[in-house]
């Protein structure tokens, strides 16, 4: 399984160095440079832990934890930063966090926080499944059960179909996609999107699903759901 990191911060030099040791380590890493981007990267559900430093641009840490939370967003969250009086971390900890580590700090240290956190959240979902249209989505596995039959999906169709169901009804554009599936830093053309989304959808409408993604002309792809969910025997 792929593991995902998002790290929100805006000291650039250390976000770089901190997503190289990341990438090193076989983590995907995505970035963000303020509170508000971060949030709105983090609400997609789709990165197994975050790291988020407290004093950011347009809105701060702790905010954006708390509005995570009160979404029911229960990704690990570690707080990074300078504010290290017990105070503060209580504070961090009563918001949500999962873990807090302030600066300076042992690269190595933040490496074993992050497993251990990453650990947590396997453990959390590994027997979640999502229950749609017609269909038992099981992101774990990477594979739907419908009509009494498993189909397998890739690593890339699994996490696009599991970003668009969290999404649903939402218009999903193909830079987001890319940006959420592949990362920023990617040297993947972004027409490969394209490819995967059409292999994806040959095998939802083989499956008889009951959900359809669509394109939006202009806007992006949006997942529907076209039958109520009926349980698998």
């Amino acid at each position: 399984m792929e593991m995902k990191i998002l790290l929100i911060e805006d000291e650039i030099r250390l976000c770089e160095a901190l997503g190289y040791t990341l990438k090193k380590n076989n983590y995907i890493v995505d970035t963000a440079y303020d509170g508000l981007t971060g949030q709105q990267m983090a609400e997609t559900g789709m990165y197994n832990v975050i790291i988020l430093d407290r004093m950011l641009p347009k809105k701060e840490g702790l905010k954006v934890l708390i509005e995570l939370r009160s979404q029911g967003i229960a990704t690990p969250v570690l707080i990074l930063t300078a504010k290290d009086s017990i105070k503060n971390r209580i504070e961090g900890l009563d918001s949500g966090a999962d873990d807090y580590m302030t600066k300076p700090f042992s690269k190595s240290e933040l490496l074993a926080r992050v497993r251990a956190l990453a650990r947590r959240q396997t453990e959390t979902i590994v027997n979640e499944k999502i229950n749609i249209g017609n269909m038992c989505f099981d992101s774990i596995k990477g594979e739907i059960r419908t009509n009494g039959h498993n189909i397998k999906l890739t690593s890339k169709e699994s996490q696009i179909l599991e970003l668009l169901i969290k999404n649903k009804n939402i218009v999903i554009s193909k830079e987001q996609l890319f940006e959420r599936i592949w990362g920023f830093q990617s040297d993947v053309e972004l027409n490969n999107i394209e490819v995967y989304l059409s292999y994806l959808r040959k095998k939802l409408a083989k499956s008889d699903c009951g959900i359809v993604i669509e394109t939006i002309r202009a806007r992006g792809y949006c997942l529907k759901e076209v039958l109520q969910y009926v349980p698998q025997t």
